[in-house]
């Protein structure tokens, strides 16, 4: 039996991911992001969007040119979101290091996030690193949702255990 969660109240500054919406809404974010791999950065942009969905820590898209050349390769598999649409992977590559399906984008996306169409989310916990404004991101929890949990956020966050009812 899964027992609803009590939200986080959240302080100056911060978020609750029990105030987000569902269905998910899409954002512009301006903030500095960074993405480092086998010890280097391979993406940083300061243009970028997030993902806002009840109980997830937001997922950051973005966008291609912010990624080196060579470190995306194509990777097979596809999967689908009841919001987005259908999603494409790739392997994220730095020298020897290789996060196999570490990153996806919707190549068209429905109609509410057609702004992120093309740009590219990354798995925090696949990588070495990831920042927003300079702060390293906490994976969220449970290994297959992709938000970036930063000090500006509030849970409890959906991958828990326990929290798959939510």
């Amino acid at each position: 039996m899964n027992v609803w969660p009590t939200p986080e109240q959240a302080g100056p500054g911060q978020e609750s991911v029990w105030d987000y919406p569902r269905p998910p809404r899409l954002e512009p974010f301006a903030g500095t992001i960074t993405v480092e791999l086998g010890g280097r950065v391979i993406a940083s942009t300061t243009r970028s969007w997030r993902v806002l969905e009840t109980s997830h820590p937001p997922t950051y898209y973005l966008p291609r040119e912010a990624f080196e050349d060579g470190v995306l390769r194509d990777a097979p598999g596809a999967s689908m979101c009841e919001w987005k649409g259908q999603a494409r992977y790739y392997d994220l590559v730095a020298g020897d290091a290789v996060a196999s399906r570490a990153a996806w984008t919707y190549p068209r996306p429905t109609p509410p996030f057609a702004e992120i169409a093309g740009a590219i989310a990354v798995m925090a916990s696949m990588v070495d690193r990831c920042t927003v404004d300079g702060e390293t991101v906490v994976p969220q929890p449970g290994g297959f949702y992709g938000g970036w949990i930063t000090s500006r956020v509030v849970g409890p966050f959906k991958g828990i255990p326990g929290s798959m009812g939510w």
